[in-house]
């Protein structure tokens, strides 16, 4: 499988008629006046779409998954399979784990990381170092139509981005600041100059954002920005251990 996804774009949702205004000349891409990103995390692309049919994901023959990764503790190597749980535990999911995951193009490391993961005092179900047991190792599952019909759905009706990878390989937070900025970064001051590069501990957005209802409040009142980011909170997000 793929490395942990920090963050999965699910849609992108063009705003045009929600206000009534008068018919516009323009054509194509000049119509769109908003729009806005929804942004989930914590899932690989194949962990959701790698069995759609056509999609570039888990390589399979004659209906079966035909690759696995070594398992370290029992010395089996465990191929993809259908996983039905609505809570999954995953694995870590830093910049440091995320290589480890790759290992170099082996793409081998995936169980490895979980099972280290699961050593750790782990406090918190969005902690990108850690993870807590809920049983065997579930990184090598994944989910189709009958788990998330929404998300299968959009993709029969729109586009699916199967060689589309994230701008960092790390987690939720320096995702999010890239999608925003193209940059993940820890800054002295308000001066871009005064920034550095930071994957694994990044400032964050939480001072700079809005509730949900000011959303509501500006389509309905047609003061919606042109660019719109939503970012679910940890209640109903779709993390791993939250779902």
């Amino acid at each position: 499988m793929r490395f942990w996804l920090a963050l999965v774009i699910i849609g992108v949702l063009v705003v045009s008629g929600c206000i009534t205004q008068p018919q516009s000349k323009l054509e194509g891409i000049r119509r769109i006046k908003h729009v806005v990103i929804i942004m989930q995390e914590n899932r690989a692309f194949d962990h959701y779409f790698g069995t759609y049919p056509g999609a570039e994901g888990i390589l399979m023959k004659n209906g079966t998954p035909a690759v696995c990764v070594p398992d370290p503790s029992t010395g089996n190597c465990v191929r993809p399979y259908h996983d039905t749980n609505d809570k999954n535990e995953g694995g870590p999911h830093g910049a440091i784990d995320a290589a480890a995951d790759v290992d170099n193009g082996r793409m081998d490391g995936f169980i490895a990381q979980q099972e280290e993961g699961r050593k750790s005092a782990c406090r918190s179900s969005v902690n990108p170092e850690c993870n807590k047991a809920l049983g065997k190792p579930d990184v090598m599952g994944y989910h189709d139509r009958r788990e998330i019909p929404n998300y299968w759905k959009y993709v029969d009706e729109f586009v699916l981005q199967d060689r589309m990878f994230e701008s960092s390989a790390s987690w939720s937070l320096p995702a999010h600041l890239f999608l925003v900025s193209g940059w993940s970064a820890r800054c002295k001051n308000k001066d871009p100059m005064s920034c550095t590069n930071e994957l694994a501990n990044p400032q964050s957005l939480a001072n700079n954002g809005k509730p949900l209802d000011n959303f509501y409040e500006a389509v309905e009142s047609g003061n919606l920005p042109s660019v719109v980011w939503i970012m679910p909170n940890g209640r109903i997000a779709s993390i791993r251990l939250r779902l």
